[in-house]
């Protein structure tokens, strides 16, 4: 057996058909410009995100793709780091618009009037290993297992009518004890 990851060309048009979809339907475009996403020249946004969000379903990484030379991104590493580094655009309001819009949007309509809609908050633990070099890592309480975990508290907030869930916002926390973070600050 192959230890190389297998890259499914098959259904790649199939998954670029779907996320297009997908941003047509509940207009992510829109929503990112409001979050602050603002772009003058060089690659297309649709493109940087088309490729961003298909790349989710394949469980692949760009840099996978470049090492094997099965990259079909059509623009540079840089070009991808940089827009996910841009300082302007509000992740976090992006999410909350878009689980809105799936919500009301979609999810709503589908939903009986007997079911009670709610908020979950969720604070699993994050796993991590090389967490010596992980900033602010650190010794956190798995309250599951009753032990210490090396790595984050994933803080999660969802919408649920108790047979869909759609995460509206996370953040991942360290402990506030200086003694339990472990990795470089």
């Amino acid at each position: 057996m192959s230890s190389l990851p297998s890259f499914d060309t098959e259904n790649e048009p199939k998954i670029a058909r779907s996320v297009e979809k997908f941003f047509k339907d509940y207009k992510v475009m829109e929503l990112l410009r409001r979050c602050g996403l603002r772009k003058s020249k060089g690659i297309p946004l649709w493109s940087i995100l088309s490729y961003i969000f298909s790349n989710v379903f394949p469980d692949r990484s760009m840099y996978m793709q470049q090492k094997y030379g099965k990259c079909t991104a059509g623009f540079s590493k840089n070009t991808y780091y940089r827009f996910m580094q841009n300082p302007h655009i509000n992740w976090l309001r992006f999410t909350i618009l878009l689980a809105e819009r799936i919500v009301n949007g979609h999810l709503k309509d589908l939903t009986s009037d007997q079911r009670a809609d709610c908020f979950v908050f969720d604070d699993s633990p994050y796993s991590r290993t090389g967490y010596k070099k992980t900033e602010l890592a650190a010794k956190v309480f798995d309250h599951v297992s009753m032990t210490y975990k090396k790595g984050f508290r994933m803080m999660t907030m969802g919408w649920t009518d108790g047979s869909s869930f759609v995460p509206i916002a996370s953040s991942l926390l360290s402990s506030k004890n200086d003694q339990n973070v472990i990795g470089t600050t």
